[in-house]
């Protein structure tokens, strides 16, 4: 009870500090609000702190940053997103993607020197000032005491339990959204807070943000221009990350990003074939693709950092998500139909050929269309439309891939008016397609279909002598007075008939595998 008392007020204080910036209804876009909305915008006003900002974006950005890092990732996630939110709100927002204030040096040397159990001094020949600082952690610049140049991230000082109240409040909030607005649980706002509270929680351990950077770093492999810097393993712990110093501009930068020669066109497809294809070809992919995250290197190549939200997809979900994708890009949209229902993302209840009508009338439209002739506020409003309409539920499973692809087509929209995602999306779809679908997939099928044979065949004996023991048991046990049946001889029949296919079977598989 007093818990839910204490997330009631910390709702109450969310509340009070967006109303305090103005950032709960801006003056700016009350035209824009029904008119309760315009009504409880102006007496939030009577509160609101005077001399504030000027941008709503940098209002927000302020509101979100007293508030605490899980709402701060909100803000990051809406700074990709210029087209939708605008150009000026999106710059004041873009401020949480790495110019956060910093904690002290002293206090990160603290901790530094706790994590890796001996002064900084013994790890590293020079630690400079921190050169980014966000919701989480922040970045300083050093140099290892073998010459090399690394950069250091550092968890900010309680972070864990302002992640862990930040948690706490958005699953009540969740509840009480449910319970308000029954027709919001169609969105799973629940099953959402699970899933961004698990990658919180995540983010929390630097040392399985190191794994996950070695992970992604061999799936990136995959992808025609990716790069993950290269990981110091003794000079990392739960609360302190080292890894390679990239000498490159980051994304947030876009002036200079063009005036260091790269082809910005070039980029935003980089960023499109990065993301798909380390999702679709190894499952995992970067989830947090802000253009606080992306560098360019002087020689034009595309650098990634912080790799604390990790997504990851099931060999189905990517063999869903490819035949949808694959369905758009050849504008089969019975095909991209057929594979919502088949994953079970539409209700069977509907008509494939309705669904398959719906998804023209959102693709036909903006089809070779580049970033700067498709509205995407218009276009997510069709599909949220849409979604309502077939009683599409949130897939939790899929919440971090629907946040990145949002993510990244705004980093690309930002960098290019020509960018055409269609384009950019084609070959890494493409080629998980042909790979998955033709002789290659087939056989690989196949074979996965004989080791689980093969897996069952070496079960047998201990299902042989499970049944056997039963059929003792039965026959140990009083007889009804009813006619005998004997049935001992019929399980040991059978079991004698499962052993002879079993046996065949075992021979079969191993035969196939001599052969291939």
């Amino acid at each position: 009870m007093f818990k839910t008392v204490s997330n009631l007020a910390r709702l109450m204080r969310a509340a009070w500090t967006l109303a305090r910036h103005d950032a709960i209804f801006p003056v700016e876009y009350q035209q824009a609000f029904p008119a309760p909305a315009r009504f409880l915008g102006r007496f939030a006003r009577l509160i609101a702190i005077r001399d504030r900002a000027a941008n709503p974006g940098e209002r927000l950005a302020h509101a979100l940053e007293q508030l605490g890092p899980s709402y701060v990732k909100f803000g990051q996630i809406l700074a990709s997103r210029a087209d939708v939110i605008g150009p000026k709100f999106a710059r004041g927002l873009s401020r949480l993607q790495d110019k956060m204030k910093p904690f002290s040096s002293e206090q990160a040397r603290a901790i530094l020197t706790e994590e890796l159990g001996g002064p900084v001094e013994a790890f590293f020949a020079e630690f400079g000032e921190p050169v980014a600082a966000a919701s989480i952690a922040q970045v300083h610049k050093a140099r290892t005491t073998d010459g090399r140049d690394v950069a250091v991230k550092v968890l900010r000082p309680d972070v864990e339990r302002r992640i862990k109240r930040d948690i706490s409040v958005l699953r009540l909030g969740a509840k009480l959204a449910e319970g308000l607005f029954p027709q919001s649980k169609r969105l799973e706002p629940r099953a959402f807070v699970e899933t961004v509270s698990r990658s919180l929680t995540l983010e929390l351990d630097l040392r399985l943000e190191a794994a996950s950077a070695s992970e992604l770093a061999e799936a990136a492999t995959a992808a025609d221009n990716f790069f993950i810097p290269e990981i110091d393993w003794s000079r990392t712990g739960k609360r302190v990350l080292t890894l390679e110093w990239i000498d490159a501009i980051p994304m947030t930068d876009i002036e200079a990003v063009k005036a260091s020669g790269a082809d910005p066109v070039k980029l935003a497809a980089d960023i499109t074939d990065a993301f798909l294809t380390t999702a679709l070809e190894r499952g995992v992919f970067h989830a947090d693709l802000h253009a606080g995250n992306l560098f360019v290197g002087r020689d034009g190549r595309l650098w990634a950092v912080d790799f604390g939200i990790m997504g990851r997809l099931g060999k189905a979900e990517r063999r869903y998500l490819a035949e949808i994708l694959y369905g758009f890009l050849n504008r089969d949209y019975d095909a991209a139909a057929r594979a919502h229902f088949e994953a079970g993302y539409v209700p069977g209840r509907h008509s494939k050929a309705d669904f398959a009508s719906a998804l023209r009338a959102v693709a036909e439209p903006i089809f070779g269309k580049t970033a700067a002739e498709t509205p995407m506020s218009k276009v997510l409003l069709q599909l949220f439309d849409i979604t309502d309409l077939f009683d599409m539920h949130l897939q939790p499973q899929l919440v971090m891939l629907q946040k990145t692809m949002v993510q990244a087509e705004g980093v690309c929209r930002t960098l290019t008016d020509d960018h055409n995602i269609w384009e950019a999306s084609a070959p890494a779809v493409e080629r998980f397609m042909r790979r998955e679908l033709g002789p290659e997939g087939k056989i690989r099928d196949a074979v996965e279909e004989l080791d689980r044979v093969r897996e069952a065949v070496l079960t047998l004996p201990d299902t042989l002598e499970r049944l056997s023991a039963a059929a003792e048991r039965a026959a140990a046990a009083p007889e009804p007075a009813t006619p005998k049946r004997h049935p001992v001889l019929w399980t040991l029949a059978g079991v004698g008939l499962l052993a002879v296919g079993a046996a065949g079977a075992l021979i079969a598989v191993n035969a196939f595998g001599i052969a291939m």
